[in-house]
């Protein structure tokens, strides 16, 4: 069984979280990690970049100069792309750089990247979470009491409005239902705080995964 330290919102620990280790994905699922994370950079591209063809610049048909007499080299029209100021030849228009990655993929790779954390020991388990008000003064005391250094992200059963508001101002911390949570976010944030409320959620996609 691997253990999981259960912890309150002072940083001391009250208890232990078992999770059995035949649902850890340790040994398969890094390419389903690295397609997952492709595919979400992929779409947040813009792909707003755009050219304009030799049919979509403006000007008219008419010869620059006639075809013959002048010893100069024969020309059509000044939209021509060998021009400065002409069309561009196989220049980029817009498009959706959208991958697609099947469920099963997802699934093993939040498998992988959730049970490397526990491997690893930056998953904690708070009791529970919740601020008396919402003021990011309040968070940066949490995160003093519970010793936090860098990016860290709170996974919590349902929204809670006050937790929400006080971590928006805060550049390093994110607060997530548990329904939201991604790969890219797990791998994003090196520290992952976890209510206990939250954790059975989690372990039932890591089941579902792993087969289990």
């Amino acid at each position: 069984m691997s253990k999981v330290s259960i912890i309150d919102q002072g940083g001391g620990k009250v208890g232990e979280y078992e999770i059995a280790d035949e649902l850890l994905v340790l040994k398969r699922g890094a390419q389903a990690v690295h397609d997952v994370v492709v595919a979400r950079q992929a779409g947040i591209r813009a792909g707003t970049a755009s050219t304009l063809n030799k049919g979509e610049v403006s000007g008219s048909n008419i010869k620059p100069w006639k075809q013959k007499g002048l010893g100069r080299a024969r020309s059509g029209y000044r939209q021509s792309p060998i021009w400065c100021g002409g069309g561009v030849v196989f220049g980029p228009k817009p498009r959706s750089y959208a991958k697609k990655v099947g469920k099963k993929t997802r699934d093993l790779a939040f498998a992988r990247v959730f049970s490397e954390k526990i491997a690893d020991g930056s998953l904690k388990v708070l009791r529970e979470l919740s601020l008396a008000e919402a003021k990011t003064k309040k968070m940066a005391d949490l995160m003093k009491s519970l010793k936090i250094s860098g990016r860290v992200l709170f996974v919590v059963d349902k929204p809670e409005e006050n937790l929400m508001r006080a971590a928006r101002n805060m550049r390093d911390v994110a607060v997530s239902p548990t329904n939201e949570i991604g790969v890219y976010q797990l791998m994003f944030y090196p520290n992952l705080f976890v209510t206990n409320a939250a954790m059975s959620g989690l372990v039932e996609r890591l089941k579902k995964a792993s087969g289990a």
